[in-house]
């Protein structure tokens, strides 16, 4: 037997480059924090962070929270968005950009996705835009960006407000322009896996003086920026940033750059070796994009150019062989449990919302397709040596030409 799901020899027996990264600074930061015993409200590194992670994404605001799905609700909140307000969202995304709009209690509306970029498709929006459509969530998936010159030019032709979806795209940019500060708002994640990291945390960009004081207010249990600790003028919840996390962030957005640079030489590399074989094919990049964060580098698999053999079991020989990849998302979200019958139970919609809650007609093709053609690789397999990549193609090779012992 020669591949390692049956028995045979791993072709890698080594790991790739461990994430998250940290060094001394990250110590160092952390170790300011413990000494000065303000871990929490009152302290200096939150914002020292909000003040770089603006200026680096050429954001004139950064407003930190707990994390990136509280972002999202935040944003909208801000924006006025609320009960029987829809919200259009792509459905190949993590299901938090659509719990942050049921959190709002706005209404998640499905829009498909382009088949080549798994974008937001501009062209589905439009036809999906009804007069309760309040915000567009485009979703810079995998840290590739959306189409935002199309998507702009639609939420102006009929006043809706975008919330930029950047959990995944820290660094990424749209012709020459970073993301996050495109729309109205953006909003990234911190969580363990971000390229950018403190196990958990968010933040939101905004160029508007007047959503940066009503997102403060929102994460802040309601409280003014310049007003009284015990005056509070909104409905607002606790959903601030610690000091710590703030701190290890200060220094893990100073390898920001460094980390892109090396994750997008290996993406192209990968490009060209995937594109080499019979039946893989890198993810398209739009000409709009000038650089893509790469938190994933996602590529189509074909079953029929492998003899039949089904995405799942492909990945886990993959898996065998060293390789650490993943089938990504198995459904649409429109598809999951929440959205096929677990509305139906939530009281909190019924009453103000004059569409349908039934998702069961919902029918995006190209977001089905992926579903069951898209491979992922972690972004931190990207920050290896050339070598390193090598080894991924010479693993799909390696299944390929051994398919008579796993039909």
């Amino acid at each position: 037997m020669n591949l390692a799901i049956n028995g045979g020899e791993p072709l890698r027996k080594s790991s790739y480059p461990q994430w998250p990264v940290f060094d001394e600074k990250e110590k160092q930061k952390l170790n300011e924090v413990l000494e000065s015993r303000i871990w929490g409200v009152g302290g200096e590194q939150k914002t020292e962070f909000e003040k770089s992670f603006a200026a680096y994404h050429q954001a004139k605001y950064c407003i930190t929270c707990v994390n990136g799905t509280a972002a999202i609700k935040i944003a909208l909140k801000a924006l006025g968005i609320g009960g029987g307000d829809e919200v259009i969202i792509p459905p190949y995304t993590f299901i938090g950009t659509a719990t942050a709009v049921l959190a709002a209690n706005a209404i998640p509306i499905f829009v498909d996705i382009d088949s080549e970029t798994y974008c937001l498709s501009p062209l589905d929006m439009e036809k999906k835009i009804t007069p309760r459509t309040k915000a567009i969530i485009p979703v810079h998936i995998g840290g590739q960006p959306c189409d935002m010159r199309a998507i702009i030019d639609i939420a102006q032709k009929h006043h809706l407000s975008i919330v930029e979806d950047a959990a995944q795209a820290h660094g990424s940019e749209w012709e020459n322009k970073k993301v996050g500060a495109l729309g109205d708002l953006g909003c990234f994640s911190f969580q363990s896996s971000k390229n950018v990291t403190a196990g958990e945390g968010g933040a939101i960009l905004t160029n508007s003086e007047e959503l940066f004081h009503s997102c403060f207010s929102y994460q802040n249990c309601g409280r003014k920026i310049e007003g009284e600790w015990y005056e509070h003028i909104r409905f607002g919840l606790n959903e601030r940033m610690s000091e710590f996390q703030a701190a290890i962030l200060i220094a893990q957005l100073q390898r920001l750059d460094e980390q892109m640079s090396k994750r997008e030489e290996n993406a192209r590399y990968l490009d060209t070796l995937l594109s080499q074989i019979d039946g893989v094919k890198p993810l398209a990049k739009h000409p709009g994009v000038s650089r893509h964060a790469y938190h994933l580098y996602i590529f189509k698999y074909d079953s029929q150019a492998f003899g039949g053999l089904g995405k799942n079991k492909f990945v886990a020989a993959l898996q065998a062989e060293g390789i650490p990849a993943s089938i990504g998302y198995p459904v649409p979200l429109y598809q999951t449990d929440l959205f096929r019958y677990g509305l139906q139970q939530e009281p909190c919609f019924k009453g103000f919302y004059k569409g349908e809650l039934d998702y069961s007609s919902c029918s995006c093709t190209s977001a089905e397709k992926a579903c069951r053609e898209a491979l992922w690789l972690p972004q931190n397999v990207l920050l290896g040596s050339k070598r390193d990549i090598d080894d991924i193609a010479s693993a799909i090779l390696k299944i390929k030409e051994n398919l008579g012992e796993i039909l």
